[in-house]
Order: C-alpha cells, then sequence, then structure tokens
C-alpha cells in the first residue's frame, strides 16, 4: 500500500483516479493547485506523486524544476502528448510520464514500478518529546508504548508533528483530515484536536497541544 498525493484540477478525473488506485489497496489524497500540492508535502508523508502539468496556480513541469529532484517521486499524468513535452518533464525531475487519455490499469503499474525503483523514499520516523510517529504505518509510540490512534487522530498528529513549534491553520487541517466532498461541521476539528489532546495526555506524552484562538493550533514539548 502506497500513499498517493494526485495533484490534478479536474475534478472528475482526480475522483476516477483516486477511485481506481484505492481499489487497488491505495490511500489517495486530491488536491487542485501546485500551493495545495506543497502545502501536502510539507504536511504528510507520500510515497508518491500523480501531477497534471496546466494548473490554475502554474505549470507542472516548472514546480517540478523548482522542487530538485525532491522526494517523494512524481509521475506527469497530462494531455500533453508530444515527444518535447515528455522530455522536458523529464529532465525537470519527473520520474515517469503518461500521456491522457491512459487506461487505469497501466497508470496502477507504472506507480508500482516507480515506487520499486531504488530509491525510493522510506519517510524516517517523526520524533517530539517521549512521541515516535510512523509515516510509513502511522504506528504511534508514547513513551515507547504503542497507542491505538483513529485514522483522523493519526493524521492530525502527522501533520501538528510535521510542523512542530509552528501554528498550524484550522484551515489547513481542514484540507489535511477531510476528502473535498466530505462535509466539515463547524465544531469538527476542535472535537479531533480534543480527542487527540486527552489521548496524548492519558499516555503521559511530555506534549502540549496548543489552542491559538481564532487561528490553529501549535504541538511544541512541554517544558519542565
Amino acid at each position: 500500500m502506497a500513499r498517493v498525493l494526485i495533484v490534478e484540477d479536474n475534478t472528475r478525473l482526480a475522483e476516477l483516479v483516486s477511485a481506481g488506485l484505492r481499489g487497488q489497496g491505495h490511500v489517495c489524497d486530491r488536491v487542485s493547485t501546485l500551493a495545495a500540492a506543497t502545502d501536502a508535502l510539507a504536511s504528510f508523508a507520500f510515497d508518491g506523486i500523480i501531477l497534471d502539468l496546466g494548473l490554475p496556480d502554474g505549470d507542472g513541469v516548472d514546480w517540478l524544476r523548482r522542487r530538485a529532484g525532491g522526494e517523494p517521486p512524481a509521475l506527469i499524468l497530462t494531455a500533453r502528448d508530444a515527444l518535447e513535452d515528455r522530455v522536458k518533464g523529464l529532465d525537470a525531475g519527473a520520474d515517469d510520464y503518461l500521456a491522457k487519455p491512459f487506461a487505469m490499469d497501466e497508470l496502477a503499474a507504472r506507480l508500482r514500478a516507480m515506487l520499486r525503483r531504488p530509491g525510493s523514499r522510506r519517510q524516517v520516523a517523526l520524533e517530539l518529546g517521549n512521541v515516535i510517529f510512523d509515516p510509513a504505518s502511522h504506528a504511534v509510540a508514547i513513551a515507547t508504548v504503542s497507542q491505538e490512534l483513529t485514522r483522523r487522530e493519526s493524521a492530525l498528529l502527522e501533520l501538528l508533528l510535521r510542523r512542530a513549534g509552528e501554528v498550524v491553520r484550522r484551515g489547513v487541517i481542514e484540507d489535511g483530515l477531510y476528502k473535498f466532498d466530505e462535509a466539515v461541521t463547524p465544531n469538527a476539528v476542535e472535537a479531533i484536536v480534543s480527542r487527540l489532546r486527552r489521548r496524548l495526555d492519558d499516555a503521559g506524552a511530555d506534549l502540549d497541544l496548543h489552542t491559538v484562538r481564532g487561528v490553529g493550533y501549535m504541538l511544541r514539548e512541554r517544558i519542565a
């Protein structure tokens, strides 16, 4: 199973790709802009990216070039099928290139091949205080004791650990925890934060999960 970031502004196509990959056991997150993709990569661990090129806030080729070969590996999925475009995309840092229209089976096979290549990313564990989080398995240990978190509690902990010491805005948390087609109730984020804070406290985590009123939340190591 891999966690894949789909960067595609065609909602219907993004849904089809996501559904096809989920059917093969992958976890998929969808964003429609390069800015959102940058935020997602800063907040969560992904095994691969499926990237459209013509996006509302820029060109995917330029975005890839700015990443300068950064992880995770990227597969370009685009209507640009000229040889020149393929060469440009691969030279910019893409690991594979597939033109639209495409067969879902081929996309899935190319993704599997890309993730099998030597050097494919293996995220190191995130540690803060006595809390250890494994991005690959989502396993959590507090003071060396394994903990069971819900999917959203785990996603929230990962996001906050990756931005430890920073205020993470409520909107960023909503985007990270909920799909675009999911309704988010007014108090949903507050409820998840409250549950995670209680779990951390009950397990003896030496971390503080602060609420910055009207802005967001911050996780930091507790000062003795």
